[in-house]
């Protein structure tokens, strides 16, 4: 396979001031996203994911329910996970039983999945600081065998602070739709992935990014928001850095 395509892709944030700093386009969580049965117990992560997966697919037009999906956070449902700690730190040590059915890490992909009758695999990905990375290569990996289209979602919660000041401060989710090889309506093509440094983002959004590794990004969502018709292959390596 000698590239992806990019069919769309939408960027969520929870914090109005957070979304005006931006140098592309991004919406607010969408509360209809999620089905009523689940929004009464649904946590950060799984709005921000829901609503930047349903915006990606309603802007290529796909049907959520078709599309195989890989899913990668840092750390998942890390709100809830330190919840569950607490509790289990206590002299009687009971936890919530929903808690920590909702604490692992493919939580959401589960949810999306049955929240859209979606029987199509879905994979669940974290890889630290590396963890943008190996999405996009396991979404290459996925395409180059099987060909097709899938969804990509990358999303992140607010950290409590005690674990990791300043991290995860503006919480955010992207999705992608992408499919093998060049197609007419891409809006821009990922060359290879490989090794390498995301290009420097500029100061203003320097501190952002230590915060939140999806802004090392930047460059190929601002493609993506800018519309890249002439198909130009976008360097991969800014969504590799090593």
């Amino acid at each position: 396979m000698k590239a992806m395509s990019v069919l769309a892709y939408a960027v969520c944030a929870a914090a109005d001031e957070f979304r005006t700093g931006l140098p592309f386009a991004c919406d607010a969580v969408e509360r209809d996203a999620m089905p009523p049965v689940l929004r009464r117990r649904s946590s950060q992560s799984m709005r921000l994911a829901f609503s930047a997966a349903a915006k990606a697919c309603a802007n290529a037009l796909r049907q959520p329910a078709d599309l195989p999906a890989v899913f990668a956070s840092v750390a998942g449902e890390i709100q809830t996970t330190d919840r569950l700690l607490s509790e289990l730190a206590k002299a009687d040590g009971l936890v919530s039983p929903s808690d920590f059915h909702n604490s692992v890490q493919n939580s959401v992909a589960g949810y999306w999945s049955i929240a859209h009758g979606n029987r199509r695999p879905a994979t669940a990905i974290a890889g630290g600081h590396h963890t943008l990375a190996m999405a996009v290569l396991e979404a290459w990996a996925q395409l180059a065998c099987h060909g097709g289209e899938l969804l990509l979602v990358y999303y992140d919660e607010h950290w409590p602070v005690h674990l990791f000041p300043h991290h995860g401060s503006g919480p955010l989710a992207t999705a992608l739709i992408l499919a093998a090889e060049q197609q007419d309506s891409a809006i821009a093509l990922l060359g290879p992935p490989h090794p390498g440094r995301p290009p420097a983002p500029g100061a203003r959004l320097q501190s952002r990014i230590t915060a939140i590794g999806l802004l090392t990004a930047t460059q190929c969502l601002s493609a993506f928001s800018r519309g890249r018709h002439d198909y130009s292959a976008i360097d991969s390596s800014a969504l590799l850095a090593d």
